[in-house]
């Protein structure tokens, strides 16, 4: 009578037994068997478990053999808690409990094979860790990476101002703000400061939503120079005559006072 080579599963899993040599058969214990009379039963038992094999043949006589069905523990997988991130940031899951691991999906992944790969999911994404142990033997864990959207943030439209003179900057979109350069703004951390560079600017406006997420935009402040006025040489005239005074320098002039013009 022959009850086969000892066999290893690991926990929940199962393995079928094979009698030879006899013409009828008991396995003991019964627990965990599919059938206790058969040849071939199919063991799950939830421990290791030593089986008895009695073989009857044609004549009666009675033989037994025994088969070790030994039960391995799956690896307690942990995949870590759930991570929050923002669209086009990354961050680190690390897995723990078992001896390699496989990640899935792999979208957004910088190793599928690792412990700990890099994520950077375009969307919320839930991914499933696979940890095997030295026995062969699996367990899983999920852990959801949620990804927030970026703020559109808006810093309005290009200005042009003239040399000496201001704009009012409006930055919108987000809950709190960071402007450069700080070169010519009244403030740099306001979600309107007042611009007045001596030259041409471009400023960065930094806007950070309420779940910290920050987003940019630009825009330039052009600054004119001022035209170069020349109302000419001083005149000197006698009471009652005129004088033709010439200005040059712009495209348009206001003169004033009006008085005798």
């Amino acid at each position: 009578i022959n009850a086969g080579s000892d066999k290893n599963i690991c926990a929940g899993g199962t393995t079928t037994l094979s009698a030879i040599g006899g013409s009828s058969y008991i396995w003991t214990p019964s627990t965990g068997l599919s059938c206790s009379t058969c040849a071939n039963p199919v063991a799950t038992p939830i421990a290791t478990t030593i089986y008895v094999l009695t073989g009857t043949d044609s004549n009666g006589c009675i033989k037994n053999d025994t088969v070790v069905v030994t039960v391995n523990t799956i690896p307690v997988v942990n995949a870590g808690p759930d991570k929050t991130i923002c669209r086009n940031s990354s961050t680190t899951l690390s897995a723990a409990g078992a001896a390699s691991y496989s990640w899935s999906p792999a979208t957004g992944l910088s190793c599928t094979s690792c412990a700990s790969p890099s994520a950077s999911p375009a969307t919320t994404t839930t991914y499933i860790v696979t940890g095997t142990n030295a026995n062969a033997c699996t367990g899983t864990d999920t852990i959801t990476v949620f990804v927030n959207s970026l703020p559109s943030v808006n810093a309005g439209t290009d200005k042009t101002i003239c040399t000496g003179a201001t704009a009012n900057l409006v930055a919108t979109g987000a809950s709190g703000y960071t402007w450069t350069p700080s070169t010519g703004l009244s403030c740099t951390t306001c979600y309107n400061p007042v611009a007045s560079p001596t030259s041409t600017a471009t400023y960065i406006v930094s806007g950070t939503d309420t779940n910290g997420c920050t987003n940019n935009d630009t825009l330039t402040v052009n600054v004119n120079s001022l035209p170069a006025v020349s109302a000419g040489p001083d005149k000197a005239v006698c009471n009652g005559t005129a004088a033709s005074i010439t200005a040059t320098g712009a495209t348009s002039y206001v003169w004033s006072p009006t008085t005798g013009l």
